[in-house]
């Protein structure tokens, strides 16, 4: 009975966990969120030096007040299709954990729509698909008004391999 509750408590506080502000974007048409506290900034498109040898998600680096910064397409990262750039196109700089210390990378998104606060309530578990379809990275789904939003878990969208690769590109 003691790990019943155990069990329950552990899932209780996992929900609470997720409850909070999270930062909305675009992408594909589908909307995504990510823990407000894992973003540094929101900074307009502006020149990507591109780094030879890099995957095809890795647009580069830019220099952000003095700092080179690594940037990913999440676009290309998720496996959707390229979109050209516009005025709406922006870069979040996020805080990631890497292997020993936090790491600051950007992250190309289609438009920053606004930040909402999210009950635990409001949020679900990602879906089993029936296949073997990796959803770690998702933390859950956001159940809003006639709208679902994907909850990103942005230390594993850009995992620690990805991370060694973003380091050696910077």
């Amino acid at each position: 009975m003691a790990e019943l509750a155990e069990t329950i408590d552990q899932a209780g506080k996992a929900m609470s966990d997720r409850e909070g502000k999270y930062l909305t974007f675009t992408m594909a048409e589908e909307e995504y969120g990510i823990g407000i506290l894992k973003i540094k900034e929101i900074i307009g498109m502006m020149p990507i030096t591109s780094v030879p040898q890099a995957p095809a998600f890795v647009k580069g680096v830019i220099n952000l007040r003095g700092k080179v910064i690594p940037v990913i397409d999440l676009r290309l990262r998720f496996g959707m299709e390229k979109k050209e750039y516009n005025e709406r196109t922006c870069i979040i700089v996020v805080e990631i954990q890497g292997h020993s210390d936090t790491v600051t990378i950007g992250i190309v998104v289609d438009s920053v729509s606004e930040v909402l606060n999210i009950k635990a309530d409001d949020i679900e578990d990602t879906p089993t698909f029936g296949t073997r379809l990796d959803t770690d990275y998702i933390l859950g789904m956001a159940k809003l008004a006639k709208s679902v939003k994907i909850l990103l878990d942005i230390d594993r969208v850009l995992s620690a391999d990805a991370v060694a690769e973003l380091a050696q590109a910077a």
